[in-house]
């Protein structure tokens, strides 16, 4: 049976098909909480008799029916199809848990020149050292010798390692193809297109960018810096989505963002503990690899 065609005949049955009686949506609401226990009653017999609760499927059957009943009907109340749900939550679902893109639809800017292109393979070294004004351990970051940015310290009273937190920027650089943080320490903005200059590679761009850098980071703080986590919050990820709504990056799926967090932070950990380190990213093979480096940087 069609989805819609189901909807329509359910709301036959309705008993409270008045929109204007205040149980008309409350009743449903209360029936699919009433009936999701019906549901966890059927597999809690069904563990507990194993093969002797014969009647176990037929149940099943009738218990999901009832739930979607209540689903159909606050549909109609609601003024929208029983598909147009079941599309938005595949939708939703593929966006978290299928890489529906490929390697070359991360690359933001290939229409432009090389020098306006963020680089396909990047090498950056780590130094720790110590910032002399606030005798605070500081991170400083270098491409072939030469230092770029500001030398960084937490910005915090407690010391937290967000120091090293521009390897976020390189992990979404591989991962989204995307990090116009990166592209001004790289003096590598789009200058060529006054527009996306302004927009995509702009201060308000790399405002957002830190902002979810940060946000993701106090979230990593409460869970033991992503060791050993697969899976990250999806109202952490749909909260980044809505920030980036507006950028060329947001047609990224969650699934791609978790994974440069996820990535980023497995790299994180690493300089963390080793008091700083080489990183080279790759963003053909949307790779992002840590090497220890032999040497120690003060910046004293």
């Amino acid at each position: 049976m069609d989805i819609d065609t189901y909807q329509k005949e359910a709301r036959v049955t309705d008993q409270f098909p008045d929109t204007e009686d205040g149980r008309a949506l409350l009743i449903p609401m209360l029936g699919i909480i009433g009936e999701m226990g019906s549901l966890a009653t059927c597999f809690k017999k069904r563990m507990r008799d194993n093969e002797n609760y014969e009647l176990f499927l037929d149940d099943l059957k009738v218990e999901m029916g009832d739930v979607l009943w209540y689903l159909a009907n606050l549909s109609t109340k609601w003024n929208f199809k029983l598909s147009e749900v079941a599309q938005k939550n595949l939708d939703k679902n593929t966006d978290r848990w299928i890489n529906t893109q490929s390697v070359k639809s991360i690359l933001l800017d290939e229409q432009y020149s090389v020098l306006e292109q963020m680089p396909r393979i990047l090498t950056v070294r780590f130094f720790q050292g110590t910032n002399e004004y606030l005798n605070k351990e500081s991170v400083a970051i270098t491409v072939n010798d030469e230092a770029i940015g500001d030398e960084l310290t937490d910005n915090a009273y407690e010391n937290d390692g967000y120091r090293f937190h521009d390897v976020f920027h390189l992990a979404y650089a591989t991962f989204l193809g995307w990090s116009p943080v990166l592209r001004t320490l790289l003096k590598i903005k789009r200058k060529s297109s006054p527009e996306i200059d302004e927009v995509e590679d702009g201060a308000r761009a790399r405002i957002i960018e830190e902002a979810i850098s940060l946000y993701v980071f106090t979230y990593a703080k409460q869970h033991n810096l992503l060791d050993g986590v697969k899976e990250i919050d999806f109202e952490i990820l749909k909260t980044i989505k809505n920030l980036v709504s507006y950028l060329e990056v947001r047609d990224r799926t969650a699934l791609q963002w978790k994974q440069a967090i996820l990535e980023g932070y497995q790299v994180y950990r690493k300089l963390k503990e080793n008091i700083g380190g080489q990183v080279t990213i790759n963003l053909t093979e949307r790779s992002i690899v840590y090497s220890k480096l032999e040497i120690k940087y003060d910046s004293n």
